[in-house]
């Protein structure tokens, strides 16, 4: 699998526990966004919860507007193309961990109630470096099918090229490409945010915007830097 950095974002963590609040964009189903998480304490705990799908009120209080895609999440240990597979969570996998609340539910056709936004909490993890991917809920790596998979195994795509979630086939839903998801880490963690391409085949280069070199750190009072229309981060 061919992956292309555009572009990053730098987050440094000072306090004893922090959470980056984050919102984007996909261009197409086909394509997914990796955080990578550098932790210098043993036994820490990396949390992801998504709100694009359902909608709410992320960390910092921000609203997020409900119709986005229903995800999959999911933390690889390592980085590139050998991270390996830790743990993930999706509405067409099994071991779905819904994160509703604090995201909304919402009717799809005519089936209300439906929870398309996860919930991850990976406990006990040691020192070092780790990815968190977050792509669409039916465009899912395929190491989470193996039993040692790796991200470089590519991913399986079951989207049929559209942003969609149905209840069942007679109440499905059009989504658009709009994510948000809050990344808790634990102290003097790093956050690096890096967009990539399709897999090799589906077409050309499809870009992910993102603030360049935008850097923010924790204060007392958060303050918003290099805000874009595609990406924002903030984090408290």
């Amino acid at each position: 699998m061919y992956r292309f950095t555009l572009a990053f974002l730098l987050v440094a963590v000072a306090a004893s526990a922090a959470t980056l609040s984050t919102t984007g964009t996909l261009a197409t189903p086909e394509e997914y966004i990796d955080f990578q998480i550098t932790i210098g304490i043993n036994n820490s705990a990396i949390t992801l919860q998504t709100y694009g799908f359902g909608g709410g009120t992320n960390h910092l209080g921000d609203t997020i507007v409900s119709g986005g895609f229903d995800s999959f999440v999911g933390l690889f240990e390592g980085s590139g193309s050998d991270a390996a597979f830790i743990a993930g969570s999706s509405d067409i996998l099994s071991d779905f961990s819904p994160g509703c609340p604090p995201a909304g539910t919402l009717t799809v056709g005519s089936v209300t109630g439906q929870c398309g936004d996860d919930f991850l909490h990976v406990t006990g993890l040691a020192k070092g470096t780790y990815t968190a991917i977050l792509s669409d809920g039916s465009y899912v790596p395929t190491a989470v099918f193996e039993t040692s998979g790796l991200l470089g195994d590519g991913f399986s795509d079951l989207t049929n090229g559209v942003f969609q979630t149905c209840a069942d086939i007679d109440n499905c839903n059009v989504d658009t490409g709009n994510w948000a998801m809050d990344i808790t880490v634990p102290e003097g963690a790093t956050v690096v945010s890096v967009s990539t391409a399709p897999e090799p085949g589906s077409g050309a280069l499809l870009g992910i915007c993102f603030a360049v070199g935008a850097v923010w750190q924790v204060r007392r009072k958060v303050k918003r830097a290099g805000d874009n229309a595609c990406f924002t981060g903030r984090i408290l």
